[in-house]
This record gives C-alpha cells, structure tokens and sequence, in this order.
C-alpha cells in the first residue's frame, strides 16, 4: 500500500450524549485545525503522564476575553507548573480579583466618544478608565510597602502580589491561584504594561525606589529546566512569554549544561510563519535553534485562542480528572531563592 495512504479520515459522528473530551477525541480523526486540537489534548495528556515541568506561555487580550478562570483552573489543578505571561494579562486578572469587570461591547463604535466617557475598548471588550486607574493606585501602594531595600525578580514580585490579593481580593484568579498552588509567575516584560505604570508613578510620587533583576529570572527558567528530566510548553500566541520560555532550553551554558530541548510542545496562535514573527513561528524553525526536541510531540493550532484553549482544558480535565490528583510534578519554594524539588 502507498505509505502515503494508509490511514483514512474518519467522519465526525455527532452523538447526543458525547462529552466535550468524545469529541476532541474524535476530532482528531478528522483533518484541518480540528485534527490538530484534537492532536493537542494528546501531546497535553501525554505530558500530565511524564515526569515534565509544564509551562505555559499566556500573551494576547486572554484576560479581558473571559479566560481568567480557564487560566485559574491549569493551576488550581496542577495542569501546568509555571506561566510567564504578559503584563497585560496579569493586570487584567488583578483588576477582576478586585471585584471590576470587562464588559462586552462592540467594535462597531465611535472611539472618540468612548474617549470622552472614559472608556476602554480592547475590540469587542470595554472597561472603564477610572476602574483601571484604581488598579494601577493599588499596584502602586502595594510596591511602596515592599523592602526598598533589595532587588526582587519578577517571579518574587507575583508571588507576594498573589499573596496579598488571596485576602484582599474578592475573586480568585491567576495571581491568587498561583500563590496558593505555589507555582512560579514570571513576567520577562514587566515595564511593558500597568505594572511598569504604576511603580513608574510610585517611583516619581516618591513612594517606592522599587528594582528588578529580570537576568535572575533566565538563570531562575535555566536552574526549572536543569531540575526536570524533560519540558512541555503550551503556548497562547506568542511575544515575550513564549521566547522567554523558548530559550531557557538554550540556556545550559549558564550551569555549564547542555539541555535538549522541549519534549513536548503545543501552540495556540492566530498568526502566519511566513511574516517572520515568534507569534506564528513553527515548531519546526525552533528546532533548528535548539529551543525544541528533535523528536518531541508537537503540535499548532491554526485558532482563536478563546476558542481552542476552552475546549481543550475541558476535554483534558474530562479525560484526566483521575490521574491529575497523582501526577508526578515539581515543587517550588517561593519565598525569597527559587527552591525545586521533585518526588522521588
């Protein structure tokens, strides 16, 4: 038989009572982009099985979007070991955890007068001007009652964050989360969001001399990726968060290693490869820079991420709602030094 034609495409049965991961399952016996969700789930429970640090690279507008909670449940159950996100993203999930909202809008509108009536408009999501200013005053204080005495990594910043929101907040979102579960934020382009406004606004009111050794947080993603046995990433879209990852596995040399690469790789990404950008960059470019196993299990969703990254949480959580309580992952000490640890 032709090597070429050895496996059929299986048409997509629509059952009645199927669950969300049925039908990612069968998906994946499909073609196009429902194949390659399908495929995700699987190269996903595949790494929950391993002894892998999983990290999760989050840019884009997820937050404002409705996806705190889906974040908030990858760490509340241990589906991934370390995010690095956008600025953005962290800001919005504080503004929520303060009890504010996005609200669902248009992009149909005139922005000149949303501008006038101190509105917001990330596309279709609106949020009010003075509620995000009040995020910023609260980031603000917050940095004025750290030591100024000291440097602190972005990961020691969130983490502390996290800590004072879980009884300050009204909901608990990915910061909350995070320092509950004890797993590590980091935020390679901190400057580059309100958080960069806010201490900025701190530092010139005179309230806060607040610095950051961001260089400590490579050797920090190094010193993870040296203590595991192998890495899984999933990334929504692309930016910062996802190079930030991409070149811990390059980063050996700083402990005179040297790393493989990721095991296991997963993108969600709207983008094009042809335009040179890290959003739509394949898999296969980063392999030739090291950043990804030779032979590791990959896979790209060509989707919205709103859309993709909802039913493929669903469908892990359905199909690994047993072992998830089991699995074999890291455990990291927060305060102060990065401390890793894995079960034996």
């Amino acid at each position: 038989m032709n090597r070429h034609l050895r496996t059929p495409v299986t048409p997509l049965a629509i059952s009645e009572t199927a669950s969300i991961s049925e039908l990612v399952a069968n998906m994946a016996g499909t073609s196009f982009q429902a194949r390659n969700l399908g495929l995700a789930a699987d190269v996903w429970s595949r790494m929950l099985e391993d002894r892998v640090t999983i990290f999760l690279g989050l840019a884009g507008a997820m937050i404002p979007a409705g996806m705190r909670k889906v974040v908030a449940y990858l760490i509340q159950n241990r589906l991934i070991d370390c995010l690095v996100s956008t600025g953005a993203n962290l800001f919005h999930d504080l503004h929520e955890t303060l009890g504010r909202y996005h609200y669902q809008g248009s992009p149909f509108v005139d922005d000149k007068e949303l501008r006038r009536m101190g509105i917001d408009r990330i596309y279709d999501t609106f949020m009010s001007e003075d509620e995000f200013c009040a995020g910023e005053d609260f980031i603000t204080d917050f940095a004025a009652s750290l030591d100024q005495g000291r440097i602190y990594t972005t990961r020691e910043f969130f983490h502390l964050l996290g800590k004072r929101l879980s009884s300050e907040g009204k909901e608990e979102g990915i910061l909350v989360s995070a320092a509950k579960a004890g797993i590590p934020i980091y935020c390679p382009a901190l400057a580059d969001s309100a958080y960069g406004i806010a201490i900025a606004a701190g530092r010139a009111q005179g309230k806060n001399n607040l610095h950051f050794d961001v260089i400590k947080d490579v050797v920090e993603m190094a010193r993870i990726v040296d203590a595991s046995s192998a890495t899984g990433v999933i990334y929504v879209g692309g930016g910062t968060p996802k190079n930030f990852i991409q070149q811990a596995e390059v980063c050996g040399h700083l402990l005179g290693k040297e790393f493989p690469g990721h095991k296991y790789a997963v993108q969600i990404t709207a983008d094009s490869p042809q335009w040179g950008g890290l959003s739509g960059c394949t898999f296969e470019e980063a392999q030739s820079w090291g950043k990804v196993d030779a032979e590791a299990s990959m896979v790209t969703i060509n989707c919205d991420a709103t859309i993709a990254l909802p039913i493929i949480v669903s469908a892990i959580a359905q199909r690994c709602s047993k072992a998830i309580p089991v699995r074999v992952k890291p455990t990291f000490r927060l305060d102060g030094e990065l401390g890793i640890s894995w079960p034996k």
